[in-house]
């Protein structure tokens, strides 16, 4: 069976659960990071040496990098849709999960991590300040990419929208201004209709 290492509330956790849910996947998931420890011990360190989450074992292959595990399981298991047989919409879709890992979520980051994680006295001006500006110049990319397609690869939902989309709940879950983003929430609003996202991604951001 295939095994998960990773805490509930991690987006990158998130991203790879998402995944199995929409494959109908049985799989066993093993509490790990943060508070939960795991990640320092030897054994987890041979396995995934940035001692981060998630981290999967498949019998003989074993992964980290939540967006590379999210492209194996759709490939292994779901190969024609949710991983694109066309290697245009393919490399399409993986270039926008690229996107979410180098820019949307390195300017997200900051901003979650200061209104949820950090104690309130701790909270820095600037950095909310940034992280709104940051964040909405990529939100502002996706929603000029989804104005002329439903899903960010085209017709239809795959590999490629999962990253985003679990970094967008986020967005729209933070006490921030929300500026209009038509296109954006139009999708944002068809991805909350599915079933696995409900049960994995939208949950209290912790």
């Amino acid at each position: 069976m295939l095994r998960i290492w990773g805490r509930t509330n991690s987006i990158n956790v998130q991203k790879v659960l998402w995944c199995c849910h929409e494959l109908s996947l049985d799989y066993e998931r093993i509490d790990a990071g943060s508070d939960f420890g795991v990640t320092d011990t030897p054994e987890y360190m041979a396995m995934n040496p940035n001692r981060l989450v998630p981290t999967i074992d498949d019998g003989d292959i074993r992964l980290w990098e939540s967006n590379v595990i999210v492209r194996y399981l759709a490939q292994k298991h779901n190969y024609g849709r949710l991983c694109p047989a066309d290697i245009a919409t393919r490399f399409d879709a993986e270039r926008w999960m690229d996107w979410q890992a180098t820019v949307f979520w390195p300017a997200l980051r900051p901003l979650f991590i200061a209104l949820i994680r950090a104690p309130p006295r701790q909270r820095d001006a600037t950095v909310i300040s940034k992280g709104e500006s940051l964040s909405l110049s990529a939100l502002r990319i996706l929603d000029a990419r989804l104005s002329s397609r439903t899903f960010l690869a085209g017709d239809v939902f795959c590999m490629g929208d999962i990253p985003a989309a679990a970094t967008v709940h986020r967005w729209y879950a933070l006490d921030i201004h929300h500026p209009d983003l038509p296109n954006v929430l139009r999708w944002y609003d068809l991805i909350r209709a599915r079933p696995p996202f409900q049960r994995i991604v939208m949950t209290p951001l912790s």
